[in-house]
């Protein structure tokens, strides 16, 4: 179990509003252009949300050596942490400062 659980699940009541109780870890190897966007493991939570029974969470080391927290819900086409992985570096790439998720 990741040390980060309780940050991860603050996280998930920060950016969600939902309390999140931890079910298990997934390994997740994310490809991105050719190159490894993330790889380790995310956290699966059991959430109450009306369109959504699973919440994905993971941390990484930013490009300025902070760490930063990821939630993700489980809403379709977000079924699984690999899913997870992908909507969030897709959005990262999006964004104006068009990182690395």
């Amino acid at each position: 179990m990741s040390a980060d659980v309780p940050r991860l699940q603050r996280a998930i009541r920060d950016l969600h509003g939902l309390e999140a109780t931890r079910l298990r870890s997934e390994y997740v190897r994310e490809m991105f252009r050719g190159e490894v966007a993330w790889e380790g493991d995310a956290e699966v939570f059991a959430i109450s949300h009306p369109k959504a029974s699973f919440a994905y969470a993971w941390a990484h080391e930013t490009d300025d050596g902070k760490r930063r927290f990821v939630a993700v819900l489980g809403v379709p086409p977000v079924n699984s942490a690999q899913d997870a992985v992908r909507a969030a570096i897709v959005a990262e790439t999006h964004r104006p400062t068009g990182g690395k998720a």
